[in-house]
């Protein structure tokens, strides 16, 4: 059994490129900062001050790439990073760091555990 990440290239290409977009980059890192709870379309459209027809546009590439899912309450539409799916990205990434040894690549688990920390709290 391999230690590689499941996620296939194909899937990480079509991630990498729904995120190779500055508003889309900007819509992504909104709902990561927002956690699993999400956020409503018309609190994103707001607070990012995209047209809501854009940002409809700029979701649907994010979710069809996995990276984004969305639910519905009520009239409403909440979206949510798929922080699974993002994880999944960063390990496919960062799979070969180093060799594979854990020694040489402590900086960059460090900086990563600190960031994730982060993103929780």
């Amino acid at each position: 059994m391999s230690d590689r990440p499941e996620l296939a290239e194909a899937q990480a290409c079509a991630q990498l490129s729904a995120l190779a977009h500055e508003g889309r980059l900007r819509i992504f890192r909104a709902l990561v900062a927002a956690g699993p709870k999400g956020l409503a379309a018309g609190m994103l459209a707001e607070q990012l001050a995209i047209s809501p027809s854009n940002l409809s546009a700029h979701l649907a590439v994010l979710t069809a790439a996995g990276l984004a899912q969305v639910e519905k309450a009520g009239r409403q539409r909440i979206y949510a990073a798929n922080l699974v799916a993002t994880a999944e990205l960063v390990s496919f990434l960062i799979a070969d760091c180093c060799g594979g040894d854990p020694a040489l690549c402590r900086d960059v688990t460090a900086k990563l555990a600190v960031s994730a920390l982060r993103a929780c709290n």
